[in-house]
């Protein structure tokens, strides 16, 4: 295992931001070549697909792996730490990426297993929707799954636990920016302007009514202003300002009714107050949703490689999103979480300038791929 720990680390130190990923994507492609896999590259831009067929099993599984950094000044101090200022492996990626590698190493070399083994290494999972391009560029027409995995480190959580749940586990993600125009004018005389600023200020409390007072609260959503950006002077009305906004939900429907409820707010706070309103609104993720019979077969065989008590639900009040729901969409499949350390190294959070990924996590993640891979291309 040492040696996907040093891959990691070097991973880790030359970070990539998202369809910028040339560098570990070649990485990735000569490892797998080595190992007898057929690689195809550049699969929604610098995406991945490594398979390998063995025998003459009928099924196919898919395994998928992120591999984009985030645009974070890295201060861990570590003897590995970025050497690319202002990017930084600050989720785990690299993690993910050398724990999908060390699998891949091993069921190439036992090979105890029938049938087809998909490894997707994905670029740009961080809202620059990486999945979807390798969707669209035709990633399940060109290698079918019958299922489809992904795994994603979990911070506080102990290693060697898994967070696993049928269902809704991770949270839609929607970028609205909304973009207010009115008139200018001198802030002494402001009866000569349509001010933009006040309206963003209407809009942005109105805006809290939307979970308030229109979603169910049984239903868990999340409206929340990110960044009013408008003006530069004390005594200017501006002419133009603009609302940053993130919205978060489990539920189609609710995601549906957001949107809607949004528009018509903005609109009709918009022409009250006389200005103009343009609404970026833009899905980022969707819900994600483990099915059923593919989260069984996680649970089987997670108990089999860490036991049952290690086995916890998602805990309450969690609304992060993954765009591997998009994956999910269009095949069956599970998204599970492997801890990270509960305390110490491993238990920082991600998107932190002081994360980094536990290697110890990594033989953990390792057993659970193989048995994983093993099990269902032998059913």
């Amino acid at each position: 295992m040492a040696e996907f720990v040093e891959l990691r680390q070097r991973i880790h130190s030359r970070p990539e931001l998202g369809f910028e990923e040339t560098e570990t994507s070649q990485l990735v492609a000569q490892k797998l070549q080595e190992w007898g896999y057929d690689v195809t590259e550049g699969v929604g831009g610098t995406g991945v697909v490594g398979q390998l067929k063995v025998g003459d099993g009928s099924r196919r599984i898919g395994i998928r792996a992120d591999m984009d950094a985030l645009p974070i000044i890295e201060n861990t101090g570590l003897p590995y730490a970025s050497q690319v200022h202002g990017k930084m492996h600050a989720c785990g990626h690299d993690g993910h990426t050398a724990i999908l590698l060390a699998a891949a190493h091993y069921l190439a070399r036992t090979r105890r297993f029938r049938g087809t083994l998909n490894l997707i290494f994905q670029p740009a999972e961080e809202g620059l929707g990486g999945a979807l391009r390798m969707i669209a560029d035709g990633l399940f027409e060109r290698f079918p799954c019958d299922g489809v995995y992904a795994l994603h480190n979990a911070p506080g959580l102990p290693v060697g636990q898994f967070v696993v749940q049928s269902g809704a586990v991770a949270a839609s993600s929607d970028s609205v920016t909304i973009t207010l125009t009115g008139k200018g004018s001198h802030g002494a005389m402001p009866h000569f302007a349509r001010d933009p600023v006040v309206a963003a200020a209407s809009i942005v409390m109105a805006l809290q009514t939307i979970v308030s007072r229109n979603i169910s609260t049984a239903d868990a959503a999340v409206v929340t202003v990110g960044a009013i950006q408008a003006g530069t002077a004390h005594n200017v009305v501006p002419s133009t300002a603009k609302i940053l906004v993130t919205v978060r939900t489990l539920n189609r429907a609710v995601q549906t009714l957001i949107e809607s409820r949004l528009r018509e707010i903005v609109e009709f706070q918009a022409r009250s107050l006389g200005v103009d309103a343009e609404i970026n609104y833009k899905a980022i993720s969707g819900v994600l949703v483990n099915t059923p019979k593919e989260t069984a077969l996680a649970r089987e065989v997670i108990t089999a490689v860490v036991g049952a008590e290690n086995i916890l639900p998602v805990p309450p009040g969690r609304m992060g999103s993954e765009d591997f729901s998009w994956m999910l969409d269009k095949v069956p499949g599970c998204y599970v979480a492997l801890g990270n350390g509960a305390k110490g190294h491993g238990s920082c959070m991600i998107h932190n300038p002081g994360y980094d990924f536990n290697d110890e996590a990594l033989p953990v993640g390792v057993s659970y791929w193989a048995r994983l891979v093993e099990q269902y291309l032998t059913a």
